[in-house]
């Protein structure tokens, strides 16, 4: 008896060369707002000891300190501040603590700090926004 024979799936198709580029301009964009909110950061006196730190939780984006506070800070770019400002959702919220807290059990040297969400908020031709102790926001907050 021979064995049933499964279908192959289709073969993927290489994405459209104007995706593939929009892909990477958004990448190069968002590497280049993470930069500025990091500088934005250490002109107000924190010290950048991350960028772009992966963990089970989740990613953060920059990971900062400030005297005994550590900031999990979340960068988000759009054509307005206010986007900007209510960009960041309960979920994405979630994940943030989850890395921040994995971040500091994982690094003796943190132990003991003040963990706090941050975010910076940038948008073309305005000055980098710093929130502290940011909460989520969305239709479906609790």
């Amino acid at each position: 008896m021979k064995p049933a024979l499964r279908p192959h799936p289709p073969p993927k198709t290489p994405k459209a060369g104007w995706r593939r580029a929009l892909g990477g301009r958004s990448r190069r964009q968002g590497h280049d707002a993470e930069w500025i909110a990091a500088l934005w950061l250490m002109l107000k006196g924190y010290q950048v000891l991350a960028f772009r730190l992966k963990g089970r939780g989740g990613e953060i984006d920059i990971l900062a300190r400030r005297g005994r506070v550590l900031a999990a800070v979340e960068v988000k770019r759009r054509p307005t501040l206010e986007a900007a400002t209510l960009a960041l959702k309960p979920d994405q919220h979630g994940r943030l603590i989850r890395a921040a807290e994995a971040a500091a059990r994982s690094r003796p040297s943190l132990a003991g700090l003040d963990l706090r969400i941050d975010m910076v908020a940038l948008a073309p031709r305005r000055f980098p926004r710093h929130l502290r102790g940011v909460i989520s926001t969305g239709a479906d907050r609790r």
